[in-house]
């Protein structure tokens, strides 16, 4: 571990050792002469920004010194220069050796004196590699704005408190990770939030004990929570958009934003969070009210419309009469329930064909792949032209809602409820529906005392009714969403 001492040399040898200078090429060991004295520059190179950085290193090179020496030594030594001769807002002084190292390898500059003793100043002179803040190809809308979060926390941050131009919204700053030291800020609205959620919060933050987030916002998920494998249902909600984010502070949520993803955590999180998208706010309460019902019906039939068809199949006798025309002529060459099971597969197998096809190809390929194997199944026998038409509907209409975490959570439910049925017939259903039903309820989240099925369980009528009715802003100018409990 690294530390410093009195010697202005004997820290420059430490400090060399600690980051290795002589084997990574990209951290940069720059020693400035100003006058009699001297100052030595440590940087990665890609990490800062270069112009800056230039001037002020030419700046450095026109003095003749660092200061007074014979009144100010060590952390006033330090200072002094820090106040007459850094040009840069963000700079501090530090004595604590684990911050330098921290600091260093995070991007800032760290400078060393030859009068400053175990102190060094630290210049946040970072500039990081980012893309464009472009809208997110994954929650697009058809107005409104067009920007989205990147894989910079800074600009992330940036984002949400332009849109929340109020001083109680507070980003506090954490890091996770022994080896990473991932940056991590929780972000919400001091009174607006749960104080002791936001507590509970920090303190699971602060209480993980790993290496590394090596997959970022799903590693950091799988820290928070206990695992359930047997639980397909997502824990958390995500969001790429800086309006949804600010909207849901306002409301009254948690945010987690995290260094390296472009994805922010929302807690807390119920199942029908995922179902509210960022259209319905952007068009008037009555069009935003049709898109919602729409939506829930839509995504609802795709966990129940698949099963209740094979139901009706399997026991044609309880088929109404005006539903008989939902019937096959013939059940084809293998049995219908291994054709819809072949299908389920045969959809994901295109759906990830499709993810590893270049752009220019991957829409053709994917419309085409599948007409064909789909034409090509029902000739040969192999599959009836009823399983491919339900069966599509259901692939189209998991993006009515945009988390692939519910909509595969749903598949793995469908399937259940299919093999249950083609076990134990209606009774199979009934016992599926049930075991839904307690999966839901039991789900383990980053709640705190919220329950899963809110505004449901426990009922809410109000927050309840705005689920399926999107209220005037006007009528509710704190409720963007599915209203929270104080």
């Amino acid at each position: 571990m690294l530390e410093l001492c009195e010697d202005y040399r004997e820290n420059v040898r430490r400090v060399d050792a600690a980051l290795r200078v002589d084997r990574n090429y990209d951290i940069i060991k720059k020693v400035i002469y100003l006058g009699k004295d001297e100052v030595t520059l440590y940087y990665i190179d890609g990490f800062v920004d270069g112009g800056s950085m230039n001037k002020m290193i030419i700046y450095f090179l026109s003095l003749q010194g660092l200061g007074d020496g014979s009144q100010a030594a060590g952390e006033a030594s330090a200072r002094w220069f820090l106040e007459h001769h850094v040009p840069y807002v963000e700079a501090e002084v530090t004595g604590d050796p684990t911050q330098m190292m921290q600091m260093v390898l995070s991007g800032t500059s760290l400078i060393l004196g030859q009068t400053f003793g175990k102190y060094a100043i630290v210049v946040d002179s970072r500039t990081y590699p980012t893309r464009s803040v472009g809208e997110p190809e994954n929650d697009r809308v058809m107005l409104g704005s067009r920007d989205g979060f990147v894989e910079t926390m800074v600009f992330n941050t940036a984002l949400i408190r332009r849109r929340v131009r109020d001083p109680r919204l507070t980003m506090k700053y954490l890091t996770v990770g022994t080896r990473s030291k991932t940056d991590i800020v929780l972000c919400y609205l001091d009174g607006q939030a749960d104080e002791k959620y936001v507590r509970h919060l920090e303190q699971k933050l602060q209480s993980i004990d790993t290496g590394a987030l090596t997959m970022g916002h799903e590693s950091l998920a799988e820290l928070l929570i206990k695992q359930r494998w047997y639980n397909p249902f997502p824990k958390i909600r995500y969001t790429e958009r800086p309006d949804v984010a600010a909207a849901q502070v306002l409301e009254g949520s948690v945010l987690i934003v995290m260094d390296n993803s472009p994805e922010v955590m929302v807690l807390p999180s119920t199942v029908f969070d995922f179902m509210q998208e960022t259209n319905d706010y952007y068009f008037p309460p009555l069009t935003g009210t049709y898109i919602r019902f729409v939506r829930h019906i839509v995504f609802w039939a795709t966990l129940f419309l698949v099963p209740i068809w094979f139901l009706l199949t399997k026991h044609p006798e309880i088929t109404p009469g005006w539903l008989q025309f939902i019937l096959p002529e013939s059940t084809g060459k293998i049995p219908i329930f291994v054709q819809l099971i072949l299908v389920e597969f045969m959809i994901d197998g295109l759906r990830m064909a499709s993810m590893n096809t270049p752009d220019m190809l991957s829409n053709s390929l994917s419309v085409v792949g599948g007409l064909i194997l789909g034409d090509f199944a029902v000739s040969i026998g192999w599959l009836i032209p009823e399983v491919i038409v339900y069966m599509a509907f259901v692939s189209i209409a998991n993006f009515s809602q945009r988390s692939y975490q519910l909509g595969y959570a749903f598949k793995f439910m469908r399937i259940a409820l299919l093999i249950l049925i083609e076990l134990f017939g209606w009774i199979g259903f009934a016992a599926g529906s049930v075991l839904i039903i307690v999966l839901l309820a039991t789900n383990t989240t980053v709640n705190g005392k919220r329950s899963y099925l809110y505004p449901l369980i426990p009922f809410n009528g109000k927050a309840l009714l705005s689920l399926f009715v999107r209220q005037r802003k006007d009528s509710n100018p704190d409720s963007i969403g599915i209203r929270r409990e104080k």
